[in-house]
């Protein structure tokens, strides 16, 4: 009678699995497997292997719906424990392997699939775990390499599926950062448009707003759904628990411990993680200062859902702080942030990201950063800070406000700079700062017939501009601009100028691509702001 029962609770346990109701399914799996194991603690003798079997199965299948739920922990516990009963079950081997790869457990997953090949099973299904065997090494030599390339989305214009990508950290480190709190560090040098990093969203939420605006009663639903899904997160995984209550609340910032960056690697998923006890107001607070907006580089090139809006927690861009001469960029590609020198970094420097726009004046800037919460103390912002006493300069200021000929205020603010003595990344800050008036200057030929002669090429105000604050989309229209002005009338643009546009790309962009796909994506982004 109660083998019986235990058959038909084990078929609709299976039933259920069949039709994709994963969390009934291992409600029924849960209470079959109780009764297995009450039946083997009843048997003082060693259990038959029927039921040793059948309870191997029926772990392993629960493994299967909650693996299907991202319940991943609880699903490699149940792949453990079937294994123990049969070390080498075919499907249990094939279960971890794919719940490995999910958590981007490369070489792990790696072993376990080959195990699953030896398998005499794996005859019926060779060319499936053969795929997984190539994805498991392409994506740990991604992982161990960073040799991303993005060049065939990009060249087939974002169409079709998105490049796989793998979780990669290069040579950095968390370290204490004279901003206050703790800050991510270059190791070693880096050229501008190198990797840094590419992590993968503990959790997003998105939305199309037709309208572009997005309201505050969409805004809060997203915002209630993105923390409902990082709690998620957070209960069904020790270690991304862990990792999330690491991060900063806004407060204490110096107090807070400074972790070693290899926990942030996926193969730290091996370490012994205490079940801590989720603390839901931290979580907001943690959110609250480290989620980030998304940036979509195939919406900004080819405008396609420009009402796009999307938010996430990305754990190690977190430690990334704040800079008005920022040296990093971010590029989001499904739920992976990859992030790039946006100028070169020299080891031992802190990397940076502009928060908000900082190809504006300083007293702009201000006014953003205390939206942020802070007030940024950056070399840029000093230095600034010291001219702003100068009578020239609130008149140049006020120039700019009233609307005045911007190719007279660019040639005012040249020449002020001469006589105050500015220099090097210094001319770059401020001629960031008036970005502006610089950029339709340059973007107007009648401007450009009056002034030409009297203010620095577009080519060196860029440089110095991108040597100061990193690479920007809007400097590289005007500058690729300048230069099919200036090459039109002649042999075209040169050797010189199309290396000085490829560097800027890079710095946009990063280095993932071959130059003709960086060619195609400066060609994309230039055309869609002349439509």
């Amino acid at each position: 009678m109660e083998e019986e029962r235990m058959q038909q609770i084990r078929s609709k346990a299976k039933d259920l699995l069949l039709i994709r109701e994963w969390n009934e399914s291992v409600q029924a799996y849960s209470h079959f497997i109780s009764l297995c194991q009450d039946q083997i603690s009843k048997t003082h003798q060693e259990p038959d292997s029927k039921l040793r079997k059948s309870l191997c199965l029926a772990l392993s299948n629960r493994a299967e719906a909650r693996s299907r739920m991202q319940d991943f922990a609880e699903a490699l516990m149940d792949c453990d424990r079937a294994l123990e009963i049969e070390s080498a079950h075919f499907k249990t081997l094939l279960c971890k392997g794919k719940i490995l790869l999910s958590l981007n457990r490369y070489c792990l997953a790696l072993d376990y699939f080959k195990l699953a090949l030896l398998d005499s099973q794996a005859s019926l299904d060779c060319e499936s775990i053969n795929g997984y065997l190539e994805k498991c090494k392409k994506l740990e030599f991604l992982s161990r390499t960073g040799a991303f390339n993005l060049s065939d989305w990009v060249m087939n214009g974002f169409c079709g599926k998105s490049p796989e990508l793998g979780e990669y950290i290069g040579a950095l480190e968390i370290k204490r950062s004279e901003m206050g709190g703790r800050g991510l560090f270059a190791t070693k040098n880096v050229d501008c448009g190198t990797l840094l990093f590419v992590t993968k969203a503990i959790a997003t939420e998105r939305s199309i707003l037709p309208s572009g605006d997005l309201g505050k009663n969409t805004q809060l639903v997203m915002w209630k759904n993105l923390i409902d899904k990082v709690v998620e997160s957070a209960t069904k995984c020790h270690r991304t628990h862990h990792l999330i209550s690491s991060l900063s609340t806004g407060e204490d910032e110096d107090g807070l411990e400074v972790p070693d960056i290899s926990l942030f690697r996926p193969e730290a998923e091996d370490k012994n993680f205490l079940n801590e006890k989720l603390d839901m107001g931290k979580i907001v607070s943690i959110l609250d200062v480290n989620s980030l907006i998304e940036d979509s580089t195939s919406s900004k090139v080819l405008g396609k859902n420009k009402g796009y809006y999307g938010v996430g927690l990305w754990l190690l861009a977190s430690f990334i702080n704040h800079s008005c001469n920022p040296n990093a960029r971010r590029l989001h590609i499904g739920d992976y942030m990859i992030v790039h020198a946006s100028r070169d970094i020299k080891a031992g420097e802190e990397v940076t990201f502009a928060y908000f726009d900082v190809l504006s004046p300083l007293s702009n800037r201000r006014e953003m950063s205390k939206t942020w919460g802070f007030d940024c103390g950056c070399k840029r912002c000093k230095f600034e800070k010291c001219l702003c006493g100068k009578q020239e300069m609130r008149e140049i200021e006020m120039g700019i406000e009233r609307g005045l000929e911007v190719g007279g205020m660019v040639f005012r603010l040249e020449e002020g700079m001469r006589r105050w003595t500015v220099r090097g990344k210094e001319k770059g800050y401020l001629r960031a700062s008036f970005w502006g008036v610089y950029g339709k200057t340059f973007g107007c030929e009648k401007e450009m017939g009056r002034w030409g002669r009297r203010i620095p090429a577009v080519e060196a105000v860029v440089d110095s501009m991108v040597e100061a604050v990193g690479s920007d989309e809007r400097v590289l229209r005007v500058l690729k601009d300048g230069l099919k002005r200036n090459g039109g009338g002649g042999g075209g643009v040169g050797m010189v100028e199309r290396e000085r546009e490829m560097k800027l790309g890079r710095g946009v962009y990063g280095k993932g691509m071959k130059k003709q796909a960086m060619r195609t994506l400066l060609e994309l982004s230039f055309q869609e702001q002349k439509i």
